[in-house]
């Protein structure tokens, strides 16, 4: 029925701000920032996005907002546009500041919530980049669940360096090749200053890009959207677009959690190990399930990731960018081939109305293309991801499989507690071929915030060991990670995990095809050396860090924030 006061009967949460006698307070300030009585009678639709100065990968995002309000007014809406933070860990990666990087993720879906529930916004359309805001917005979609959707703001184009393409993680490995006397200092320069020519996320199918990929086949993106490049002028429409798209969601009354579903988050697990994706694409899969209420646990990414074969050649693990899916026949490509072998759910909705299935069937293949191999010749015939279980992770760990051969590793403990004191090492030639190097304190509590691992495994890689030493930490990996690293340990170590008793010397074992990761020691032995293990002093003991270490959760249940039990 509609509004005696000619309000939208679309306004389910903001007619409660702007509508009757008693809200004229709310009016008049509205009314300073320029809202017409017409534009306060719309649904208001919030357009959330974290720009800032400290990356490239949110560069672009005030302009795409202004293209998505467009979208919004013509189709009868009235946006409002808010900001939310954001953590470069490219950046902040090998300092303190990496710690912020996971945290950022909680404080972002936690700023989209308070501003959403505190101006009874009735739909949104979230711009994301940089890592920890696609999972961040998702999570609060699902948690909100008003009409709303996320719009990846896109890719970075490929750097150039002596006739190849490159990216961010050409340059960590090069800072480890110019400490290992195998490139120049001018020579570093060069790969520095020609990585990242312009905005958009990193362009391998590193964190930024699996986690773009991974919401396009959740459904929470309109399908064709997320794979074209920041500058590609065509971004400009779809945001607008994505503006008119939130409008008919609303009309429709489409919530987030009727698309984020178990066979959703499925496919979303499917796209990850299908690329070669990154592991933390583990992690925010699992928060994203546990605020939609989905059960999904790390057993379930293991059954998906087992029967799903690598399909597209992407960095780290493969030989392209993010851009060149994009032109070879973009993440509906991928899609193609997973839907041809019944390897995702078909039927599963997406935002733009369509089930997964259709969108897979309209997807165009560039003739000639190479990124995104046919399915009975596939890169890896399992996906780029394994779960490990074991004696030093009972309640398991992550593998990436894509970017290296072994399957198995056994070796000494080289034991750090710190990513700076690996990092020393590393750089100092410490580390010899067969060690398995060891860093912990770094998971959810003990760092806090599970910083990746970048630096260190990228200065490995960069002085020729990478195919010769392993690595296992309570952290996390960068998406560029590549070579035989196992990460997410749980328990971790500041919660009296097995990973605490590890002694430098201590033999690790590491055997992929049986799944599991053992400190080669009798259980007894592993007790009594946990029975004397005293947990570490807080390193944060006031502000954020130690409310997120107060509040966080097991790596294996996603690292989210939740109240005390």
């Amino acid at each position: 029925m509609p509004d005696p006061n000619g309000a939208s009967p679309l306004k389910r949460q903001s007619a409660r701000l702007t509508e009757g006698d008693d809200r004229a307070g709310a009016r008049a300030m509205l009314r300073a920032i320029g809202f017409t009585r017409e534009d306060l009678s719309k649904p208001l639709i919030g357009v959330g996005h974290s720009w800032i100065e400290t990356m490239p990968c949110n560069f672009n995002h005030r302009r795409l907002a202004e293209k998505v309000k467009a979208g919004i007014r013509a189709a009868g809406g009235t946006p409002m546009e808010f900001n939310t933070i954001a953590v470069s860990d490219g950046v902040s990666m090998g300092t303190e500041g990496m710690k912020a990087s996971l945290v950022s993720r909680e404080v972002i879906a936690d700023s989209i919530e308070l501003v959403t529930r505190g101006h009874l916004f009735d739909g949104l359309v979230l711009i994301v980049g940089c890592d920890k805001t696609i999972p961040a917005a998702v999570m609060a979609l699902v948690r909100i669940n008003i009409p709303g959707l996320a719009l990846y703001s896109g890719t970075i184009a490929a750097g150039r360096h002596r006739g190849r393409d490159i990216t961010l993680m050409d340059v960590f490995e090069a800072v480890g090749a110019v400490a290992a006397g195998k490139m120049g200092a001018d020579e570093l320069r060069e790969v520095e200053e020609n990585a990242c020519p312009g905005a958009g996320a990193c362009g391998g199918q590193f964190t930024a890009n699996t986690m773009s990929t991974a919401i396009e086949f959740l459904g929470i993106s309109p399908a064709g959207a997320n794979d074209i490049p920041a500058l590609d002028p065509h971004k400009d429409d779809v945001a607008e677009q994505a503006g008119r798209l939130v409008m008919d969601l609303i009309a429709r009354d489409v919530r987030p959690r009727q698309i984020v579903t178990r066979a959703a988050l499925e496919n979303a697990i499917a796209s990850v190990a299908a690329t070669g994706g990154s592991t933390n694409g583990v992690l925010h899969l699992l928060a994203i399930a546990r605020e939609a209420g989905v059960p999904l646990t790390i057993d379930d990414v293991e059954r998906v990731a087992a029967r799903t074969p690598v399909v597209a050649s992407l960095k780290p693990g493969g030989a392209y960018v993010a851009k060149d899916l994009h032109d070879a026949g973009g993440i509906a490509l991928v899609a193609q081939r997973l839907n041809e072998g019944g390897l995702i759910n078909g039927a599963a909705r997406t935002v733009d109305g369509r089930t997964m299935a259709q969108v897979a069937a309209a997807a165009v293949e560039t003739p000639g293309q190479k990124v995104v191999t046919v399915l009975d010749k596939p890169l890896k015939p399992t996906g780029g991801l394994a779960i490990l279980r074991g004696n030093l992770a009972p309640e398991g760990c992550v593998v990436k499989l894509a970017g290296h051969e072994r399957l198995m590793h056994r070796g000494p403990a080289r034991v750090f507690d710190s990513e700076e004191a690996a990092f020393a090492a590393v750089e100092a030639r410490q580390i010899k071929a067969g060690d398995v190097v060891v860093i912990r304190y770094e998971g959810p509590v003990g760092g806090p915030g599970m910083r990746e691992m970048l630096a260190v495994t990228g200065a490995l890689v960069g002085e020729g060991l990478g195919d010769s030493v392993a690595l296992i930490t309570d952290g996390r990996f960068s998406g560029a990670t590549h070579g035989l690293m196992v990460g997410h340990i749980a328990p971790e170590a500041a919660r009296g995990g097995a990973i605490a008793a590890i002694q430098d010397g201590d033999t690790v074992a590491i055997d992929v095809a049986k799944r599991q990761l053992n400190l080669e020691l009798p259980e007894a032995e592993i007790a009594r050396r946990l029975k004397a293990w005293r947990p570490p002093e807080p390193r944060y003991p006031t502000g954020v860090f130690a409310k997120y270490a107060a509040l966080v959760s097991s790596a294996s249940e996603g690292a989210i924030t939740r109240p005390p039990r």
